[in-house]
């Protein structure tokens, strides 16, 4: 038996002499019988000799030689996880809460590259040989406040660790970010690791890597686990604030990797394929029933960057839009795209609203560049009796509210519809070929703000008055009651 099992078992002894010592005397523990106690039971001294030899060998680490540590903590890291590590202070030890070795200010090298910036990292002993420098096992590592840069030479590091050896270690790494740059260095986008680690499960036989994380502070977590038979990658996604589950499977033998993947968001369900190598991601997405209700498709260009996605359905729920809670609106409102580095294309089209019979043909046309995001030329119909069109738009943050202005344009097809759709007095009923006006819309507290509206070029200053502010209801039914009374007003007033 080695003397470290040794020191082990002879400290579980006194630990369970202890106890049984408190059992058998627990209602004597008075000042006054201390000493006596103390005096009458020899193992009293046995249990102070033992601790101070056992604390006497956890700290056998500090006699040896700072630069003879730094070397074979450097090659036991690399022979185990490949992973390069420069200690630029000199490590500390300490024995509590068990025995470990820190440093500050270090660094990772991955693929002859600077990797990762490390203010604190930890490296924890295994209890066995610290008699021995050249037999020390370490057990853990956990890096703290670290600086991860992926680019083309380095971005597939976080796949990579899944094939290293885990089975007698594990890596933990806590309160980190990964900047993900371009091909020009430029940072596209940082995540943030709230905490992450690298283990293998005894249960599936495998390495697994597990992590909760946010990114444009939007939380999510994320596992993972390589089949390295298969060549795969296997990925489950989850977004609780959007209700969104998304388990993906990456086949990554070839130069161009290909992907599939499953999801389910507000319980509906669909299905993903993806290509992707170091230059671009490209991806289609559709549901899952036999007669297809939605199909997306897009492609994300890593040099030059620039991204665009295009979609149909045949029911758009426009709550996913307009709502303060919707993916839409929450997206915008963690400002992700007000980087001057995205160049983002999507394009929607849909044959109708959910629960509308007469909102038709909807075109949805968003552009984020240079940190503006827009709705410009986005088109719908109300049936085949006029067209709407916005333009000069721009959604943006103020006083923590999401809003969307600019300019709509209505061409009038045939009044007389609209008119009857609006229950409008025949008295009233004047021609009117164009409307055209700004308009203001606060997500978050349903209103808009209605201004300079002119109707066949000319301005109304009661109209304007009239429909100056608009403030939607909860309830689908309320607001059509409310529109309809509302323009029939204006409409009275502008026929006089």
């Amino acid at each position: 038996m080695s003397k470290s099992n040794s020191f082990l078992k002879l400290f579980k002894n006194i630990n369970s002499s202890i106890n049984s010592l408190l059992e058998k005397n627990l209602n004597k523990l008075k000042i006054s019988n201390l000493t006596n106690l103390a005096k009458s039971n020899k193992i009293f001294l046995s249990i102070v000799a033992s601790v101070i030899l056992f604390l006497s060998y956890l700290s056998i680490p500090n006699i040896y030689n700072h630069s003879d540590i730094s070397k074979e903590l450097k090659k036991d890291i690399f022979n185990n996880l490949q992973l390069e590590v420069n200690f630029s202070k000199k490590l500390k030890y300490k024995f509590l809460p068990r025995p470990h070795f820190i440093s500050t200010n270090s660094s990772i090298n991955f693929n002859q590259t600077k990797l990762a910036e490390i203010k604190k990292i930890k490296i924890y002993l295994s209890l066995e040989n610290l008699f021995s420098l050249n037999n020390m096992i370490f057990k853990e590592i956990v890096i703290e406040d670290a600086n991860f840069n992926l680019n083309k030479k380095n971005y597939n590091f976080f796949i990579d660790l899944l094939n290293k050896n885990f089975v007698s270690t594990k890596l933990k790494i806590n309160n980190s970010n990964i900047f993900f740059r371009n091909f020009e260095n430029e940072v596209l986008f940082i995540n943030n690791i709230l905490s992450a680690e690298y283990f293998y499960d005894t249960n599936e036989l495998k390495n697994i890597f597990k992590s909760e994380n946010k990114i444009f502070n939007l939380p999510y977590s994320l596992k993972l686990f390589n089949n390295q038979l298969e060549k795969k990658v296997y990925s489950k996604l989850n977004i609780d604030l959007f209700r969104l589950q998304v388990e993906s499977e990456h086949f990554y033998e070839d130069e161009i990797k290909l992907g599939t993947t499953e999801f389910i968001l507000n319980k509906v369900k669909g299905m993903g394929e993806y290509k992707t190598n170091k230059e671009f991601f490209e991806f289609k997405i559709f549901d899952k029933l036999d007669d297809t209700k939605f199909s997306y498709n897009g492609k994300l260009n890593f040099q030059p960057f620039y991204s665009y996605f295009n979609g149909s359905t045949k029911e758009l729920n426009y709550t996913y839009l307009i709502s303060a809670y919707s993916i839409f609106s929450q997206l915008l409102k963690t400002e992700i795209f007000n980087s001057n580095n995205i160049d983002f294309k999507f394009s929607l089209n849909a044959d109708k609203f959910k629960n509308s019979s007469y909102l038709r043909n909807i075109f949805l046309n968003l552009k984020i560049k240079e940190g503006l995001t827009d709705l410009d030329n986005s088109i719908l119909s109300l049936k085949n009796y006029a067209i709407f069109e916005t333009s000069n738009s721009l959604i943006y943050i103020k006083d923590g509210k999401l809003i969307l202005d600019g300019n709509l344009k209505i061409n009038i097809i045939d009044h007389n519809k609209i008119f009857q759709y609006l229950i409008t007095p025949k008295n009233f009923r004047k021609k009117i070929n164009k409307v055209d006006f700004n308009y203001s819309f606060n997500f978050d507290e349903k209103t808009v703000d209605i201004k300079d509206i002119k109707i066949d070029n000319k301005f109304d200053q009661n109209v304007n008055k009239i429909l100056n502010s608009l403030i939607l209801k909860k309830e689908n039914f309320q607001n059509k009651i409310y529109l309809k009374n509302l323009l029939n007003e204006a409409i009275k007033s502008y026929a006089g």
